[in-house]
């Protein structure tokens, strides 16, 4: 058992007809717990009944939710989702929102130097509340996961490039480590080769990029390893990288083998987009089944 604290963002996924619990860092929570580790959130919610809704859910889900303050001025957020033909998600990110004001207390401090890891994004940063109490966090913090969650127009290369450079392992999806490793200057053209410009620009050795439904590549120690992906048929893509990144960090911290770990974690992701919202309920028969598929 591992103990993570997972710090940002967290919201009501608004579909056109139904409305779901979410979030980045509640995502990998949610999923980090299911692997029977001990997960914390440090986040905002506002003084109302979907805020009150949400703790009970952390609560329901065995996530520690101390963590967890209770503005009395900003509302909790809601983001809009609209989805694609195939699926894909985007999303209408209104501000500011209770997670735009996280302040630094004593137990956000506390609950940081306790973990093992400590997860964080981009997007929390988009307000200088959140990302300043986030800023004090991360000199605290052991090992530190940087979940890249690219949102226009709540970013710029000089957050992103701090953020990174505090990361002990950075994850991206392609489209997000092209723009910002040319956004750094890189003249290189191959994924791979973006990839190694990402680490020597960040001193990190540790990088992970999803590239949908063709898996994903990891760049672990100095060595590559990769998955294609797995066949399914997509309901929706909410939170199925959280569920990665939640599944693929829980097998590397345990040293499980980095190869069968990137192999499990995008199953664990193909399944959750399988099915409706951020935290369907993945079951290890199923995993293992996925696995042992040929990939076409």
């Amino acid at each position: 058992m591992i103990k993570a604290t997972c710090f940002g963002e967290v919201l009501w996924d608004v579909f056109p007809t139904h409305k779901k619990i979410g979030g980045a860092p509640l995502n990998v929570a949610v999923r980090l717990e299911s692997m029977q580790n001990e997960v914390s959130v440090i986040s905002s919610v506002g003084d109302d009944e979907l805020g009150a809704n949400i703790i009970d859910f952390l609560q329901e889900n065995n996530v520690n939710s101390t963590g967890i303050q209770i503005d009395d001025k900003l509302e909790t957020s809601i983001v809009a989702v609209t989805l694609d033909s195939s699926g894909s998600a985007s999303y209408e990110i209104v501000q500011p929102r209770a997670w735009d004001n996280i302040v630094l207390t004593d137990i956000a401090k506390n609950l940081t130097k306790e973990a093992d890891i400590f997860i964080y994004g981009s997007l929390a940063a988009r307000n200088s509340t959140t990302r300043n109490t986030l800023y004090e966090l991360l000199k605290l913090a052991k090992y530190k996961v940087f979940d890249v969650n690219l949102r226009k127009p709540y970013y710029s290369i000089e957050v992103l490039n701090h953020l990174m450079n505090e990361a002990s392992f950075i994850k991206f999806n392609d489209d997000e480590i092209f723009e910002i490793a040319k956004l750094l200057g890189s003249k290189v053209q191959t994924l791979e080769e973006n990839i190694l410009f990402i680490a020597k620009e960040t001193n990190t050795d540790c990088i992970c990029v999803t590239l949908g439904s063709k898996g994903a590549i990891l760049y672990f120690e100095g060595i590559f390893y990769s998955n294609s992906g797995y066949k399914i048929t997509v309901a929706d893509t909410v939170g199925a990288g959280d569920s990665f990144l939640g599944t693929l960090i829980n097998k590397l911290i345990k040293k499980e083998n980095p190869q069968k770990s990137i192999d499990y974690a995008c199953a664990v992701g193909a399944l959750v987009a399988s099915e409706e919202g951020a935290n369907p309920k993945i079951g290890e028969v199923d995993i293992q089944k996925l696995i042992g598929k040929t990939i076409s």
